[in-house]
């Protein structure tokens, strides 16, 4: 006797040939209250993500609703032009390991995919692991107190990993790229309290991938805009560079390093040291137990370090290790009086290290209590009549800082992470005006915001409290501020919010 053939399946069988047979994206819906029987559209969503891995093709995105899943492995790859999207609305967790891998979420080969929004914690290795691919991105993703590493890629090259908290990895590192990868993007992620490095790359020369060619190195990485904190109780440096060359390191915020160093090029695994290398306007303070701040060695070629601000609490190392007397060219830093030409655990000072090298003509030497507004509670912006303020390079300096505003905000680029700016100038002109009122006005209430949008207390939301910074600061202006005036009697301008 013939049965019935449920309409679920159907549906779902028609939607999939359709899809397949016109070349238009799928939209699919996943929740812990479908089923995988189900068409796996917003009404008859899917129970699994497995489900959703087997049959997706490029172009297609799957919504995640709030719940706790297990994890997917994903061998289909998208396209250039049409990338596969899993997408996680807040509240998602992945709380057991993909059917096939100890991690997370697992990328096998799989190429031109989005991991967005997920949680992917406490996974016996990685949260996500993405191996073997091209054009992959890792946006928006938690991954807390994962086994080995939060993050893990290997020959994964055209690859953007942003925005994501990579946090307490207990044997190794909270971002771990690998194996002979190029062309990456690592921006704005969280790196904290992770076992060894906040953000490891690795070019390793002994590792093999059949049918293609293993340099060992890793080239045109891009490292910005990343907070790392209380990395490395067990060894490493909180941005780690092995066979890293012609790669750009700027604007991030290194605090409470007890790492080796907090920025490391070197060559170890990899096939060549590094060459070609800029490190550019970062914020680096180590931990009285931590290495020295920037730390070059065996390199293939001239590296660089501009504006960057190098402070060490350790009882004799300090800002810089290169270990010999050329190929590095270095100025416009704030610096310690302590520098090293070799990896022996020597020292000398600024004065011995200028006439050794010829380098830091400009670099001048400050505490972290005339620097920053609150180094003691770890804000290490900038404060007003900060030395860091106006003196940076503008010719080597980044364009902007970790939060996006442009440098430089009137009269000349300031050292570290961050522009000296008021709070409440948006459109970065160096006053608090009521066109940034406007800026914030049609940003309230957002999440995923940036300076430019209103975001002026680094929480990438806007809200109240963004309000009332702005407001504080109305009609200020820079570099001398004009008398504070928070109303614009009778043009009703300020609209008082609620929280």
């Amino acid at each position: 006797m013939r049965q019935p053939i449920r309409s679920g399946i159907l549906a779902c069988a028609l939607c999939l040939l359709a899809a397949a047979s016109t070349g238009l994206a799928g939209t699919f819906y996943v929740s812990p209250t479908g089923s995988d029987l189900a068409a796996g559209d917003a009404t008859h969503p899917w129970l699994t993500l497995q489900k959703a891995a087997n049959v997706v093709t490029g172009g297609d995105t799957v919504n995640v609703l709030p719940g706790n899943y297990t994890g997917f492995d994903l061998a289909r790859s998208g396209k250039p032009d049409r990338q596969i999207t899993f997408l996680a609305q807040p509240g998602v967790f992945i709380t057991a390991n993909n059917p096939s891998t100890p991690d997370g979420i697992n990328l096998e080969g799989a190429s031109y995919v989005t991991i967005d929004g997920f949680n992917a914690s406490g996974r016996g290795r990685a949260g996500i692991r993405s191996v073997c691919n091209n054009g992959v991105v890792l946006r928006n993703n938690t991954c807390d107190s994962n086994a080995t590493w939060g993050i893990l890629t290997g020959f994964s090259s055209d690859l953007l990993i942003e925005n994501n908290i990579c946090s307490r990895s207990g044997t190794q590192h909270g971002i771990y790229i690998g194996n002979s990868s190029d062309n990456i993007t690592l921006r704005r992620n969280v790196c904290w309290g992770n076992y060894g490095c906040g953000i490891h790359m690795n070019g390793d020369i002994n590792t093999t991938w059949p049918g293609h060619t293993i340099d060992g190195l890793m080239q045109n990485v891009l490292v910005e805009g990343n907070i790392l904190y209380g990395n490395g109780s067990g060894g490493g440096a909180s941005i780690n560079g092995d066979g890293v060359q012609d790669s750009i390191i700027r604007n991030n915020l290194i605090y409470n390093a007890y790492n080796n160093s907090g920025i490391a090029l070197y060559d170890g695994d990899g096939s060549a040291g590094p060459k070609n290398d800029l490190v550019q306007n970062n914020t680096v303070l180590m931990a009285s137990t931590g290495g020295w701040c920037l730390n070059i060695s065996s390199p293939a070629g001239a590296n660089y370090a501009y504006n960057n601000i190098l402070y060490n609490s350790h009882s004799w190392r300090g800002s810089i290790e290169y270990d010999r007397t050329t190929g590095l060219v270095s100025d416009y830093n704030v610096v310690m009086d302590r520098f090293s030409t070799d990896s022996a655990g020597s020292r000398i000072g600024l004065g011995a290290w200028r006439t050794a090298t010829g380098q830091d003509a400009h670099s001048i030497i400050a505490t972290p209590t005339a620097l920053f507004v609150d180094p003691a509670n770890n804000d290490y912006h900038l404060k007003g009549g900060s030395p860091a303020i106006d003196v940076g390079s503008t010719v080597n300096g980044a364009a902007t800082d970790l939060r996006g505003v442009l440098r430089p905000i009137k009269n000349g680029t300031d050292i570290g992470a961050y522009e000296f700016i008021l709070a409440g100038d948006a459109n970065c002109d160096g006053a608090v005006r009521f066109a940034d009122y406007q800026v914030l006005e049609a940003n309230f209430g957002k999440a995923g915001a940036d300076w430019a949008m209103g975001d002026f207390n680094d929480d990438r939301s806007v809200t109240f409290a963004d309000y009332q910074l702005l407001e504080s600061n109305f009609n200020l202006s820079l570099p001398e501020p004009a008398s504070l005036t928070l109303l614009l009697a009778g043009a009703g301008m300020f609209l008082r919010r609620g929280q």
